[in-house]
């Protein structure tokens, strides 16, 4: 399976997860983190998609799409060990 299968899928989760946040809570960090991040990897994932019609590597979605996750599961992750709360720090830093 491609990276895009995966990357797509997971920023509209993130993004609609910060426009969630935002709605109910009025959390502008949430808005901010969920929207941008799944902004980048629904690029990245377009970007590797355009590129694997092309039969090519796009090493630059790859990049990306590795830097999101690693941030993600860093900062979520710490943020769960803080509050031991499973959603939403918990459940995003496992999902990656």
């Amino acid at each position: 399976m491609h990276d895009f299968c995966f990357t797509i899928p997971y920023g509209l989760l993130l993004a609609c997860g910060g426009l969630f946040g935002y709605i109910n809570k009025g959390s502008t960090a949430s808005l901010a983190g969920g929207l941008g991040t799944g902004l980048l990897l629904i690029l990245a994932g377009y970007l590797s998609l355009q590129a694997f019609h092309k039969r090519k590597n796009s090493y630059m979605a790859l990049i990306l799409e590795t830097a999101c996750a690693a941030t993600l599961t860093w900062v979520m992750g710490q943020r769960y060990i803080q509050t031991s709360k499973i959603m939403p720090a918990g459940m995003v830093a496992g999902i990656r």
